[in-house]
């Protein structure tokens, strides 16, 4: 299973983790830690020498409750980042981000995939991850992360993100943007509660159907707070679980804060689910 970008092509034969590079002030679990860009490099390189196959690099916070966010304040965060890391790691570099702009100078500085909460529906968005070449993932969303934890209610979770991740794949090929260049999403702890999570879990093989890999971002979330009354830098032993549980489910990029023991984790589960 090849993943198309604006690079090259990443090869998911096997699954990857993606680790996480926030540069903002509010992010829920790492915010403020990277504002300075020499800072972030550094942190950059360390997740890369851990194991990191891709680097998501992220400026604005879409932690429950997060405001939107200014395209120029979030392009000075994260294209100084963009451009030192294309510059010194041989890894993919992600944009986090479902701002057009954002995507046409991250694209333009080095990054090759873009991922966005959004799933490319904000004004323009769509038009320039086409041009851009740049792989895209497509996440699910039920309205702005300022609102999502408001009056959540599903007939069927599953369905119902399946469908919306498939209108959206549908949008992405109608614009330009081949399936090659797509993976997909369901957006744990974004407008889901506890028992939608684990819902979508149990059930992720079921994502296969979209025929584009998938991706699961886990780390840290709300849920294992519920779960463990933990707080999110003690999460760690819940993050590597659900992260194992995934593969196993069918995930071929583990997004992670924690990258090195993530990868032990992601090795590990993909020999037990028969991979080499």
């Amino acid at each position: 299973m090849l993943l198309r970008h604006a690079r090259g092509t990443l090869d998911l034969t096997q699954p990857v983790v993606m680790g996480v590079l926030n540069v903002t002030p509010d992010s829920f679990s790492d915010g403020g830690h990277y504002l300075d860009p020499g800072r972030a490099l550094e942190q950059g390189l360390r997740l890369v020498e851990e194991g990191a196959q891709i680097i998501d690099v992220g400026g604005e916070s879409t932690r429950p409750g997060a405001t939107p966010m200014d395209s120029a304040v979030e392009l000075r965060r994260v294209i100084p980042v963009i451009r030192a890391l294309a510059q010194r790691c041989p890894v993919l570099i992600s944009a986090d981000t479902s701002d057009a702009l954002v995507i046409e100078q991250a694209v333009d500085h080095g990054a090759g995939l873009i991922n966005d909460v959004r799933a490319l529906q904000k004004p323009g968005a769509l038009a320039a991850a086409a041009r851009s070449g740049a792989a895209v993932c497509l996440m699910h969303m039920r309205g702005e992360p300022a609102t999502m934890q408001q009056k959540i209610a599903y007939e069927s979770v599953l369905a119902e993100v399946r469908a919306m991740l498939a209108a959206r794949m549908a949008a992405c090929v109608a614009a330009g943007i081949e399936a090659a260049r797509l993976c997909v999403d369901p957006g744990f702890g974004f407008g889901k509660q506890l028992a939608h999570n684990l819902e979508l879990l149990r059930h992720l093989s079921g994502f296969a159907q979209l025929g584009v890999p998938i991706v699961a971002g886990l780390s840290r979330k709300s849920m294992l707070g519920a779960l463990t009354g933990r707080t999110p830098t003690e999460r760690l032993a819940g993050s590597v679980a659900l992260a194992t549980i995934a593969v196993l489910n069918g995930a071929r990029i583990v997004r992670a804060h924690d990258v090195a023991a993530t990868v032990d984790a992601v090795r590990v589960a993909w020999a037990v689910r028969g991979g080499s």
